[in-house]
């Protein structure tokens, strides 16, 4: 294989990560590696906790040849926009022979015979859904049963249950849609992507971004590499009270134009924010079994970085670009391969910005507003046109 490619987060950059890489370049015997990684923004609703170049480098040192940013559109969106963005991207930039994607269980064909009977949406399937979603059941498990009762097929609960599963099945319809000839390779994780408990060696992020919370950096000089442990910085509390300021700043009717903010669930928001100005206790109190903790964070991001249903769908339907964040010196080349077959144009300093239409550079500014809040937030003084070379 020549080019098999990855979506990412790195928040923060772990052994998991470097496993994950190492087995792109020996497993699968990848030439070169590339990179799909979300800005300073993630799918979870938070900030990420290091800068998106910082970690871009730290991808290139573990072994990765080109960073190339995940829009913050798609970066910050539930996992259906997020993939789909994903995939529309790297099948933009065509030359990308391969997809590797972690998941908690299931093999190639598993994800892509799910996937396509949930694409197979006859007026029966959107029949069932509908009474599946009055149950109070999420979007996903809703789809999931409906297949079950109109395929009777053994599909597993599993792929739509664990958090790299639901991103894997959503890579695969994403690659039926659009016909793509990318190629995906499911690997398995090595243990529980949620779990809260530090262990030693590989362990989830989520563990990771606790310590860091806790303040208790000291603790994870054996969890990272050392040119990760070396970056880390605390936990960036400063965006609770920015993303609280602009709750109590924006309006239902605002709020009620956000992707996930259905059900006059702008209402249950506007009057909560009043006395509960702690986003944690916030999001507690508003999270249901079908309003997600996650995805209330989803729905503040979108709100702070002004990210409505009507532009997301619209970013999905365009051709944007493919911003890149870092490179690997000795293979800088891996550029001007891609530019060769990219439908997109591949950006890597402040004057291939002009190139972009109408669409793309509303999202290229979306970018450079979530990079320049980041900046304000932290006091940092990163350049949205920066490329690393290293």
């Amino acid at each position: 294989m020549k080019i098999c490619a990855s979506v990412a987060e790195y928040n923060p950059f772990h052994l998991g990560h470097l496993k994950h890489i190492d087995y792109m370049k020996n497993e699968l015997g990848a030439e070169r590696v590339v990179i799909v990684m979300s800005g300073n923004f993630t799918q979870r609703g938070e900030p990420t906790v290091l800068n998106k170049f910082t970690r871009a480098k730290q991808a290139i040192i573990a072994g990765a040849d080109l960073v190339i940013e995940l829009p913050a559109v798609f970066a910050t969106a539930n996992a259906e926009t997020f993939a789909t963005g994903a995939i529309n991207l790297l099948d933009d930039l065509g030359g990308i022979d391969g997809l590797c994607f972690g998941v908690e269980s299931g093999k190639k064909e598993e994800f892509f015979s799910l996937a396509n009977a949930m694409l197979d949406e006859t007026k029966e399937f959107k029949r069932i859904l509908k009474s599946h979603l009055e149950e109070g059941v999420s979007l996903a498990k809703a789809k999931f049963l409906t297949v079950k009762e109109l395929k009777g097929e053994d599909f597993t609960e599993e792929l739509i249950s664990l958090p790299n599963n639901i991103l894997g099945l959503e890579y695969s319809k994403a690659i039926l849609k659009r016909n793509s000839n990318i190629q995906t390779y499911p690997m398995l994780r090595d243990g529980d992507h949620n779990s809260l408990v530090l262990k030693k060696g590989i362990t989830s992020a989520t563990s990771i971004r606790n310590k860091i919370r806790e303040g208790k950096i000291k603790k994870l000089k054996k969890n990272l590499p050392p040119y990760v442990y070396e970056d880390l910085k605390p936990y960036p509390f400063v965006f609770d009270k920015i993303t609280a300021a602009a709750l109590i700043t924006a309006s239902k009717e605002k709020l009620a134009n956000i992707a996930d903010c259905t059900e006059g669930l702008e209402n249950r928001i506007k009057a909560l924010i009043k006395d509960n100005k702690n986003i944690d206790t916030l999001i507690e109190k508003i999270s249901t079994k079908r309003y997600t903790a996650t995805r209330i964070r989803r729905i503040f991001i979108a709100n702070l970085l002004g990210i409505t249903k009507s532009f997301t769908e619209e970013c999905l339907k365009s051709h944007l670009y493919a911003k890149v964040l870092a490179v690997n010196a000795e293979h800088k080349d891996i550029i001007s391969t891609l530019s060769k077959t990219s439908k997109i144009p591949i950006l890597t300093r402040k004057s291939d910005v002009a190139a972009l239409k109408k669409t793309a550079m509303s999202s290229f500014e979306l970018d450079v507003l979530a990079n320049d809040i980041y900046n304000l937030a932290l006091d940092e003084n990163s350049n949205e046109n920066n490329m690393v070379i290293i």
